[in-house]
C-alpha cells in the first residue's frame, strides 16, 4: 500500500520520455560515451584541492 502515487508519477515520466520528441546531439553523446575530450582548450577542474587539504584527516600508516 502507499505505492500508487509513486507508481503513477513513474508512469507519467516514462510516458513523457517515450512520446516527447527530443533534440538530441548524437555527436556530443558519442564523444561523451567514448571519452573524447571536449573541443574547448581550457577546462575547469573545479576548486583547487589545496584549499580543502585542511579538512582532510591525516593519513594513518
Amino acid at each position: 500500500m502507499g505505492r500508487g502515487r509513486a507508481k503513477a508519477k513513474q508512469t507519467k515520466v516514462a510516458r513523457d520520455l517515450k512520446y516527447r520528441t527530443h533534440e538530441t546531439d548524437f555527436g556530443a553523446l558519442a564523444k561523451e560515451l567514448h571519452g573524447d575530450e571536449p573541443d574547448s582548450e581550457e577546462q575547469d577542474d573545479g576548486p583547487d584541492l589545496d584549499q580543502w587539504s585542511d579538512y582532510a584527516e591525516p593519513r594513518r600508516d
